[in-house]
C-alpha cells in the first residue's frame, strides 16, 4: 500500500529519522553503557529505562523506514486541481453562522497535526472538502453538530 505525503512532510519525517540515527540512538546506547557500569543489572532502574527507551528509539526507526519505503511523494507545485479541493489543498473556511475563518492543509494520514492545521485526508472535515470548489458551501459533522462553512479559498502551496 502506498501512503500519500506532501514533500514537506516527507522532509519532516525524513529529519525524524535522521535525528533518531544520530542523536537519540548513540545517546540512549550511551546511557545503557553508564548504567551497565553500575553493576547489578537486575535492580538498576537506570539501565531498564535506558532500554525501555532504546526498544522505543528503534520501533520509531523502523516505522518512519517503513512509511518512508512505502510513500507517494506528491509535489503540490505540480497538480493542476485549480480552485478544486483535492489531496495537499490548503482550504480557507468561514463558519456561515460566526464568519469564524479556518484554514486546513489535506495531507497524509502519517503527517496529520490539526494543531498545526493540517487535517487527514481521511478525515471527515478532509472527506467533506474533496471534490468541491472555492465559493462552495459544505455541510460538516463536527463533535459539537453539524457546521455550515463556505470555501472562501482553495490554495496549493509546499
Amino acid at each position: 500500500m502506498r501512503y500519500p505525503l506532501t514533500m514537506r512532510g516527507a522532509q519532516r519525517l525524513r529529519e525524524e529519522l535522521e535525528r533518531l540515527k544520530s542523536v537519540e540512538r548513540p545517546r540512549v546506547i550511551e546511557a545503557i553503557a553508564e548504567a551497565r557500569a553500575h553493576g547489578d543489572l537486575k535492580e538498576n532502574a537506570e539501565y531498564h529505562a535506558a532500554r525501555e527507551q532504546q526498544g522505543f528509539i528503534e520501533g520509531r526507526i523502523l516505522e518512519l523506514e517503513g512509511t518512508l519505503s512505502h510513500a507517494q511523494i506528491i509535489d503540490l507545485s505540480k497538480l493542476n486541481a485549480g480552485s478544486r479541493i483535492v489531496f495537499g489543498a490548503t482550504v480557507d473556511l468561514a463558519d456561515t453562522e460566526t464568519g469564524e475563518e479556518v484554514t486546513y492543509q489535506i495531507v497524509g494520514d502519517l503527517e496529520a497535526d490539526i494543531k498545526e492545521g493540517l487535517i487527514s485526508i481521511s478525515s471527515p472535515v478532509a472527506r467533506a472538502l474533496i471534490g468541491k470548489h472555492e465559493g462552495d458551501s459544505v455541510t460538516i459533522q463536527a463533535p459539537g453538530g453539524i457546521r455550515e462553512y463556505e470555501i472562501v479559498g482553495v490554495r496549493y502551496e509546499g
